[in-house]
C-alpha cells in the first residue's frame, strides 16, 4: 500500500495515474505487443487491429491511434449518460495511456520468450494499473463500456459484463496470435489481477488469533506486555459443555505470530487457537489511516 508522509495532496492522484499509465504502456509497448499477447482491453484490440492492418498500412495502425480512436466515442456516450464527474479521471487516464503508448517505443524486452512476456509484463502492468485504482480512476475501455451496458442490462453486474467483453478480446487474439499465444496471454491476466489487487489491498499481511481458554484474563495480560498488542475478549457459550466462555482475539505481525503461539502453549497446553490471515490491517500499531 502506498504511504504518504502526512495527508494526501490534491495532485497525488494525477501523479499516480501518471506513473500507473506509464508502467502499463511499458507492459504493452515492451511485452505484450511484440510477443503479440493480448489480455483484454481496447488495448489488447489494438494489438489485434495492429497485425490485421499490416498488410496495407507500413507497421501496422499504432496501438494509441487505436486505442484513443475506440476510447472517445464509448467517452461521449459516458459524457451523456453518467455526466462530466464519472468521466474525469478516466478520461485522464486514458489520454495519459495513449500519450505513453505514442511515446514509449516498441521493444522486444522478452525476447521472444513468450513466458518471460506474460510473466514480467503481467508484473509491470500489475503496478500500472493498481496505481490508477489507487488514484479512483480506470484507463477507460471495456471497463467504461460495461458500466454504460450495464444501464440496459442491470440483471448483470458490471464485472460480468466486462469478464464477457475481455473474453472476447482474449478469444480473438487467440484466433490471431494461435493457441500457444493465447494461453500465454491467461498468464499475463492472471499475474495482473494478483499484482494489482495486492497493490490495493496492501502488502503488509498480518495475523489474526482466536483463542479459546480458561485464563483468558492471565492470558490476555501476558499477550498485551509482552507483544504490546491489543487483546478483545468476546463472550460466548460452548455448546457441547454448556459452559460460559471468552474468546481472545488479537491480531499481530507474522513474526510475532510465533511468540504468540508460544505464550499460549505455555500458559494453557490445552487452549483451541485459531490463526487466519488479515489481509490488510489499519490503525493504531499498524497502518495508520493518513499514511494510506
Amino acid at each position: 500500500m502506498i504511504k504518504w508522509l502526512g495527508k494526501k495532496p490534491p495532485w497525488a492522484d494525477y501523479l499516480l495515474i501518471l506513473a500507473g499509465t506509464g508502467c502499463m504502456g511499458l507492459g504493452i509497448q515492451w511485452f505484450y505487443d511484440p510477443s503479440g499477447l493480448v489480455t483484454g482491453g481496447f488495448t489488447g484490440i489494438a494489438i489485434i487491429a495492429k497485425l490485421a492492418s499490416l498488410s496495407f498500412v507500413s507497421g501496422g495502425i499504432p496501438l494509441w491511434l487505436t486505442n484513443l480512436a475506440l476510447n472517445i466515442p464509448v467517452f461521449l456516450i459516458a459524457l451523456k449518460v453518467k455526466g462530466k464527474r464519472f468521466v474525469g479521471r478516466t478520461g485522464i487516464a486514458t489520454v495519459l495511456l495513449s500519450a505513453w503508448l505514442y511515446l514509449i517505443p516498441s521493444m522486444d524486452m522478452a525476447q521472444q520468450d513468450p513466458l518471460l512476456a506474460a510473466v514480467f509484463g503481467g508484473v509491470i502492468s500489475g503496478v500500472g494499473i493498481g496505481l490508477v485504482l489507487l488514484a479512483r480512476a480506470t484507463t477507460g475501455g471495456t471497463d467504461l463500456m460495461a458500466v454504460l451496458i450495464q444501464k440496459k442490462l442491470r440483471h448483470y453486474s458490471v464485472v460480468q459484463i466486462m469478464q464477457v467483453i475481455d473474453g472476447m478480446v482474449v478469444l480473438a487474439g487467440l484466433y490471431a496470435f494461435g493457441l500457444k499465444t493465447g494461453l500465454y496471454a491467461v498468464i499475463a491476466i492472471y499475474i495482473v489481477s494478483k499484482v494489482s489487487d495486492a497493490l490495493m489491498e496492501g502488502m503488509k499481511f498480518s495475523k489474526a488469533a482466536y483463542i479459546i481458554t480458561d485464563h483468558y484474563d492471565e492470558m490476555a495480560k501476558v499477550l498485551m506486555e509482552q507483544l504490546n498488542r491489543g487483546v478483545t475478549g468476546f463472550h460466548a457459550k460452548g455448546m457441547y459443555s454448556q459452559n460460559e466462555k471468552c474468546i481472545l482475539y488479537c491480531v499481530v505481525s507474522k513474526k510475532e505470530i510465533v511468540d504468540l503461539k508460544e505464550i499460549v502453549a505455555k500458559l494453557d497446553a490445552k487452549a483451541f487457537v485459531i490463526v487466519s490471515n488479515a489481509r490488510e490491517v489499519l490503525g493504531e500499531g499498524f497502518i495508520e489511516y493518513g499514511r494510506i
